[in-house]
């Protein structure tokens, strides 16, 4: 009997039993094949006075400083700021436009791009100072 005969019925359920095990067999063949063997484990006992910790798990490595997200935070502070004061100087008619009404978008840019280099310029300031509750790792790093 074969094994689709087996999977579709046509023969006993023993039959059906004898080439599940037969796959099995074969699946921990090959699962022991790679190197994965119960054998070969090595154990040891605990000291009984072991905690299960080690004081290199609670040593905090030195932060990682992300320069190229500090460094975007600052051009977007400058860029937004510049932003805010031009519109400014738009809307006041210090500087002579042909549609006034179209100030307001340049506003509202530099508000957009100035918060978050704001936001992270903040982070990163008071992370440099040791301040608690401030670290690097509260800014992206872009994968660096």
């Amino acid at each position: 009997m074969h094994v689709h005969d087996a999977i579709v019925g046509g023969g006993s359920s023993s039959t059906a039993e004898s080439c599940f095990s037969g796959i099995m067999k074969a699946t921990r063949g090959v699962l022991l094949g790679t190197g994965v063997s119960n054998n070969k484990v090595k154990y040891s006992r605990l000291a009984a006075d072991d905690d299960g910790y080690i004081d290199l798990q609670f040593k905090r490595s030195p932060p990682k400083v992300p320069y190229r997200a500090i460094a975007l935070a600052i051009f977007l502070f400058l860029v937004g700021s510049l932003l805010i004061i031009f519109g400014a100087l738009l809307q006041a008619d210090i500087v002579k436009v042909e549609h006034p009404g179209r100030t307001i978008p340049v506003i509202i840019i530099g508000i957009l791009v100035f918060l978050p280099g704001f936001y992270h310029l903040r982070i990163a300031y008071y992370a440099a100072k040791g301040y608690r509750g401030y670290s690097y790792d509260d800014i992206p790093d872009f994968g660096d």
